[in-house]
């Protein structure tokens, strides 16, 4: 592990670092926000949307004061594998390939070398961390936006013994039928809707029931992307028939930005504290 930068905020410290990833076959980019003190502390993972790297959410979010405040290790991967021999979208595209990883393990050529998101974030980041930072890995949870609320709810979803608390920002909650979940799955994961359902929250829930979490979804009602792109209706009716506790909260007027993010980023924060029993 390299550290690229460090710097004191809020009497934490947030820092960038890298290391080669075997699951991704490159090198990887993460940022660690960690409050003062020995630890260990409750560890939150964050996953962005489309297009964002670790940087986005550390320089806009306005996270770390309050992460601060309740002690709360936030962990901030890449979205997607990167460097010279990484395929990207053949006709550039910026909702697939770089920065659109989509948090699966794809098995198709020749996104299948690289492209391992899901057992990136789920295993070996979560092992790196445990071993080099002051977290208590049984205090974790997973939350994200867009194509990262995607994510945070498939994981959790998976594996909510592990990531016990789930959160999420305007997520893309049924992939298999929206256009970037479309186009993202059927590359990845071939032409079979059957082998994207793994990696469909919505789905998840119709097949295997709930967590016992209670997750907690804001999503702007001035959203661009709402009606095409995320429908939180489908998860808010998936989860009522599987019994999933779910808060769906409907913010008027905000959009899909970080701007929206940063006006809820401590309402979050507070609810994984309090979930982790560390309030």
């Amino acid at each position: 592990m390299k550290q690229i930068s460090t710097a004191k905020i809020f009497d934490g410290t947030q820092g960038v670092y890298s290391h080669i990833s075997d699951a991704c076959q490159c090198e990887m980019k993460f940022a660690v926000f960690t409050p003062k003190g020995e630890g260990p502390f409750p560890v939150l993972y964050w996953l962005s949307g489309l297009t964002c790297t670790e940087e986005n959410f550390i320089t806009k979010a306005g996270a770390q004061r309050v992460a601060s405040a309740l002690g709360l290790v936030i962990v901030t991967p890449d979205t997607s594998p990167r460097g010279d021999d990484v395929p990207d979208d053949p006709d550039g595209a910026y909702d697939f390939g770089l920065g659109a990883g989509f948090y699966c393990d794809a098995t198709e050529e020749p996104w299948s070398t690289h492209y391992k998101m899901y057992s990136y974030v789920t295993k070996e980041l979560p092992a790196l961390i445990e071993k080099r930072f002051p977290v208590d890995a049984a205090r974790a949870g997973v939350f994200g936006h867009s194509m990262g609320g995607h994510g945070a709810l498939t994981v959790h979803l998976k594996n909510s013994k592990k990531f016990k608390t789930c959160s999420a920002f305007a997520p893309i909650v049924a992939p298999s039928i929206i256009p970037w979940g479309q186009k993202a799955l059927g590359n990845y994961l071939g032409d079979d809707p059957l082998d994207w359902a793994p990696y469909d929250a919505t789905r998840l829930l119709e097949d295997h029931g709930s967590s016992d979490a209670h997750i907690l979804i804001d999503q702007g009602d001035d959203d661009n992307f709402l009606e095409e792109q995320l429908r939180p209706e489908l998860f808010k009716a998936a989860s009522d028939e599987a019994g999933q506790a779910l808060t769906l909260r409907r913010q008027k007027g905000y959009d899909h930005s970080y701007y929206f993010i940063s006006t809820f980023i401590e309402d979050h924060l507070r609810w994984h504290a309090v979930e982790l029993g560390d309030d």
